[in-house]
This record gives structure tokens, C-alpha cells and sequence, in this order.
């Protein structure tokens, strides 16, 4: 069993070492701009009705971002294991482009030639709102990691290793989900030219993922400071989750709103602990 373990963990290890490097970044980097460059060309087809699949005049920037956001949320697994806060700031990065992803989206309805009256105004709205969202999460984002602040819930460097390994094995499953869903949502969309959204089945995992690692670290602190802080940071995810299938406005309501709740939460227990607090 413990080799098998250690097996896993080794795969683990592979797989972040490999995520780092600068040819995964190539790789990154080619990917979006070949959807990127698909994007245009069924645009195209569409526009001159050669396809049945409708599109917008922005889909290619939608679906880079898309691809961008997959690769985001995969990076999202390899900071799991360092620090929780890090994994709940990156969960805000994600939102935050998918606020500017979203509002390529409103952009998209618009024609290129904007003839201005009231209704064309109103009809910026939505992209204005989803705009300024993500600026909001970003300016959140940079508080949010200058309050930040790391303290040792183990005893030992042993507990330590063990929590660790915990987090590691957690992460390990998490990936190979998060993959699998990645390559049926490229498979589904090329056989029936419909985009599946599946942010929404990535962050209903992520709650889950976050409620498994709160209980795992129980097992080293059970300090109520500690616990309410985990428990905070999940119910951030929580409510980051119902932002995605909220209706306009409101998913920037509610994303700016959990923001805003772990960042008072961060500063909160930096000023309540801050003789543990370690840099």
C-alpha cells in the first residue's frame, strides 16, 4: 500500500513539475491560438451559412478564452497542494476572466456598425457590468494576496509531509476528472457542433474538493480560527458556483460579493492570529 502511495504521489509530482515548465506554457500558448484561429474559420462558415452552427462575431475570442480558462482550472489542481488561500485566489483569476470572456460574449450581439439610441445603451449594460466585475475581482485579487499569510496547522514536519500527501493524492484525482471532462467537452463539441459550458461541473467539484481537504486538515488542527477560516474560503467556492448560473447582474453581484468576503476574512485572521503568523 505504501508503495503504491508513494507511487501516486510520484505521479503527482511529474505532472506539476511538467505543468511548470516552459514547454507546457508553449504548449499552452500554441493550443489558444489554434482554437483561436478555428474560432475565425467557423465564424466564417457561419456568417455565409455554409454550417448550421450559429454563431457570434466574437466566438473565436470566446472560444480562446475557453481554452485559456481549461488551462487555468487545470493549474488550479497543482496549487491545491501548496495553500488553500492560493487555490481560493486562483479561483477568483478564473472568474475574473470569465467576467471579460462573458463580456466578448454581450459584445458579440452587437453590430459593428452601432447605431447609438437608448436601447443600444441599454443593451451595453450587461457588457459594462461584467466588465467592471472583473476589474473589481482584480483589484480583490491583488488585496486579497498582499493580505495573505501562512500558518502551520501541523505539529510536526512529519504532519506536515502526511497532510501533504493527503492534499497531493486529493489533487491527483481531482486532475484525472478535470481531464477527462476536458477531452469530452472538445470530443462533444467537434461531433455535434454544440459548446458544452462545463465551468459549472468544474466549480460543483471544486466545493466538493474544498469540503474533503477542510475535513482532512482536521485531522492536524481542530482550532476554531483555523476551521472557520477553511470553512470561509468553501463557502466562498459555494457562492463563486451560483454566480456562474446566476442571471445578468447578478453573477457580478454575487462573484464581487464573495470576493469581497474573503478578503474581510483574510484580514480578519491575520489581526486575530498574527502571533502564529509566519511570512
Amino acid at each position: 500500500m505504501e508503495k503504491f502511495l508513494q507511487s501516486w504521489i510520484a505521479v503527482y509530482d511529474k505532472c506539476e513539475e511538467r505543468w511548470h515548465s516552459i514547454q507546457a506554457s508553449k504548449l499552452t500558448s500554441n493550443l489558444v491560438v489554434l482554437f483561436f484561429l478555428i474560432g475565425i474559420i467557423i465564424t466564417l462558415l457561419s456568417h455565409y451559412k455554409l454550417i448550421e452552427y450559429q454563431v457570434g462575431k466574437f466566438f473565436a475570442i470566446e472560444l480562446a478564452f475557453s481554452i485559456l480558462l481549461i488551462s487555468e482550472i487545470l493549474g488550479l489542481v497543482f496549487i491545491l497542494t501548496h495553500s488553500v488561500a492560493d487555490s481560493v485566489g486562483k479561483q477568483f483569476e478564473i472568474i475574473s476572466l470569465i467576467l471579460l470572456r462573458d463580456a466578448f460574449k454581450e459584445m458579440g450581439h452587437l453590430p459593428l456598425d452601432v447605431k447609438w439610441s437608448t436601447e443600444t445603451l441599454l443593451e451595453l449594460l450587461p457588457l459594462m457590468t461584467d466588465a467592471l466585475g472583473a476589474v473589481f475581482i482584480f483589484l480583490i485579487i491583488g488585496l486579497f494576496y498582499k493580505a495573505q499569510r501562512h500558518v502551520r496547522i501541523t505539529n510536526s514536519p512529519q504532519e506536515q509531509l502526511r497532510f501533504i500527501m493527503l492534499k497531493k493524492s486529493v489533487a491527483n484525482v481531482l486532475l484525472m476528472v478535470f481531464i477527462s471532462i476536458c477531452i469530452y467537452d472538445v470530443i462533444e463539441f467537434f461531433l455535434t457542433n454544440h459548446y458544452q459550458n462545463a465551468f459549472n461541473i468544474y466549480y460543483t467539484i471544486l466545493i466538493f474538493t474544498d469540503i474533503l481537504i477542510l475535513i482532512i486538515s482536521l485531522r492536524y488542527s481542530n482550532l476554531y480560527i483555523h476551521l472557520f477560516r477553511y470553512s470561509s474560503f468553501a463557502l466562498a467556492t459555494v457562492i463563486i458556483r451560483l454566480s456562474l448560473s446566476a442571471p445578468k447582474y447578478y453573477n457580478v453581484l454575487l462573484s464581487v460579493s464573495a470576493g469581497l468576503f474573503v478578503l474581510l476574512v483574510a484580514n480578519i485572521y491575520n489581526m486575530l492570529n498574527k502571533n502564529e503568523i509566519t511570512k
